[in-house]
């Protein structure tokens, strides 16, 4: 697979990375270990490099299970895992936003024990807590990275101005933000900065969380635990409704000889060099599907039929409740 660097850092990763937060939390029930471990030795045999992962994420067993799976090739692979939330680790749950900069070195030295690793790759606040200044949490990240227990500094969901302060103190790496064909917010000013600074794009959810995919509608039930249950975006009526970009997606990939997936992915690492999505699956098909997307090279004139024929779409629902939409930063 080829490689792409993120901004002007030297962090050079797989074009495609892996989201690793579906195998453990947030999409149902989470699947087998020795499944989650096959999966993500898979995706390595496959030229994957880039994983992604975060002490929240199950808590703390998503981590483990990444840091088994990646301890034979550590040296072959990059891990970027997250720090922001409390969490209590009696029961394991999550007590909201802690970027205090004393537990953001308690949760690296405890992330660097659960990844079986002696760095972190790219080490991201989760979300930014407006309890605690951004020149704290950047200033600790740069002693970590000084004491070489932190490689790269990144943050998730960040606006503009948490990452222009952040990036003045340590030098940010990259961004990780929800960036897909139906949620194009960051295009407004989240690029651009970007691409002032020398920042490079992680874009998660770059499927529409399976929707884009084509193989939900209207009808689809998700298990209990599934996150989507919770979505504005994912009520029937908002499914049923936000077809009509499935299907238009359909009939632009139908036309490349692609899958729906395949263009969806193509379209995002076609937007800008320095972008990386890190699309999450727990199945070995859809894993080599969205690699595949790798090797799609869409032109100036195909991003702008794809342009034109979406925005006859208005995408109905919020991407997130109103709970989880209050700890983003813009």
């Amino acid at each position: 697979m080829q490689k792409r660097r993120l901004g002007k850092s030297t962090l050079e990763v797989s074009a495609l990375g892996l989201g690793c937060m579906g195998l453990s939390q947030g999409y149902g029930r989470p699947v087998d270990k020795q499944q989650g471990i096959a999966l993500i030795r898979a995706a390595v045999d496959r030229g994957v490099t880039f994983f992604d992962t975060a002490e929240v994420y199950g808590p703390f067993a998503n981590e483990e299970l990444v840091g088994e799976a990646l301890a034979p090739v550590r040296d072959q692979v990059v891990i970027a895992t997250k720090f922001g939330f409390g969490i209590d680790p009696g029961n394991r749950t999550q007590r909201g936003l802690n970027s205090q900069p004393a537990h953001i070195r308690e949760v690296a030295e405890a992330s660097l024990k659960r990844l079986k690793t002696d760095r972190i790759d790219l080490f991201y606040q989760h979300r930014v807590d407006p309890a605690v200044p951004m020149e704290d949490v950047a200033g600790i990240v740069k002693d970590l990275i000084r004491e070489g227990k932190v490689k790269h500094f990144g943050l998730s969901e960040a606006g503009v101005q948490s990452i222009r302060r952040a990036h003045a103190v340590q030098p940010v790496a990259a961004l990780q933000s929800e960036y897909s064909l139906w949620w194009r917010e960051p295009e407004q000013e989240i690029l651009p900065t970007l691409e002032e600074l020398g920042i490079g794009f992680v874009p998660f959810s770059p499927l529409g969380r399976g929707f884009l995919t084509g193989a939900i509608d209207e009808n689809t039930s998700f298990e209990t635990s599934d996150f989507r249950n919770t979505v504005p975006r994912f009520t029937p009526d908002a499914r049923k409704a936000n077809q009509a970009l499935v299907e238009i997606v359909g009939q632009l990939a139908a036309r490349e000889r692609v899958t729906r997936a395949q263009l969806a992915l193509a379209w995002i690492l076609a937007r800008k060099p320095w972008i990386v999505p890190i699309p999450g699956t727990t199945r070995l098909d859809r894993l080599e599907e969205n690699i595949g997307a790798a090797n799609i090279a869409l032109s100036a004139d195909d991003l702008r039929e794809i342009d034109n024929a979406l925005s006859r779409v208005t995408v109905q629902g919020a991407r997130y409740s109103e709970q989880l939409q209050r700890l983003v930063d813009r």
